[in-house]
């Protein structure tokens, strides 16, 4: 009877440090959860002293990596959340997850009308292709290396490199192929525009040496458009550096930026 009361016990150990509820490694400070929405893992942090506005940052990217702006807002009081759809490239499916978990998000939650949307690499896709068919939902976008043309990466039509087997899993996913392509338009380069004019403020961060995705062919053209648009965008390069690391070792830039799209659209 003793043996089976242990083995009982150490079952249910187990269960609760693997159920949704606990700490995630890379917050370790913060009270946690991780589940699966829809099929995709997720990720909700809890800031030990949530704000008034319950004001939060959904990162659509490489969950933990250079995680020092999610913890500078986590002590302002943010939430931060984080659904995988990095498989989806941004498409009309990654959209309506995002939707849904808007919406949870939100009702279980309860948190703000509008959020901070934090974007990485191919995050870009989803930040910008979310927005522009939520642009009331935004305060502001901080997107870093950001992908903003499919056809720069993964598809390396130009100076990128590319990565070949995520091309097709990207073509896959849009329904396109390689002649389709060329002249396809929802990609951030042209959503962007819509944001542009809903007056939504955005940031990027950069490696000037980044051959993945590569300044010239993404945020650059992002920031013509932006700009011809009316929109407001700030660009804080990286001098020497590729694509990794992201963001930036002291986050005060990227804080001040967030805070005061915030202070702004309260007083609109």
């Amino acid at each position: 009877m003793k043996l089976h009361n242990t083995l009982f016990f150490s079952l249910l150990a187990f269960l609760i440090s693997t159920s949704s509820f606990g700490q995630d490694p890379i917050f370790s400070e913060y009270k946690s959860e991780q589940f699966t929405f829809e099929g995709h893992d997720a990720n909700v942090v809890f800031p030990s002293t949530p704000n008034d506005e319950k004001l939060w940052i959904w990162r659509a990217r490489f969950w933990g990596h250079e995680p020092q702006l999610d913890k500078a807002l986590l002590d302002k009081g943010f939430h931060v959340v984080y659904v995988d759809v990095a498989d989806l490239y941004g498409n009309e499916e990654a959209v309506e997850i995002w939707n849904g978990f808007y919406k949870l998000c939100r009702k279980k939650y309860g948190l703000n009308k509008k959020v901070v949307l934090e974007g990485m690499s191919r995050g870009g896709l989803i930040i910008y292709n979310w927005a522009a068919k939520n642009t009331e939902k935004v305060f502001s976008i901080y997107a870093d290396a950001p992908v903003c043309d499919i056809k720069s990466w993964p598809g390396g039509m130009y100076a990128g490199a590319g990565s070949p087997s995520d091309w097709k899993k990207c073509l896959e996913a849009y329904g396109l192929d390689s002649a389709s392509v060329i002249d396809f338009k929802g990609i951030p380069i042209y959503n962007s525009i819509k944001v542009a004019k809903a007056g939504i403020p955005v940031i990027h961060v950069y490696g000037d040496s980044d051959e993945v995705v590569p300044f010239e062919e993404n945020t650059a053209l992002l920031a013509e458009q932006f700009r011809k648009a009316g929109g407001t965008i700030t660009l804080i390069p990286k001098e020497g550096i590729g694509h990794h690391p992201h963001s930036l070792k002291d986050p005060t830039p990227l804080v001040e930026f967030i805070m005061e799209s915030i202070r702004k659209s309260s007083h609109q």
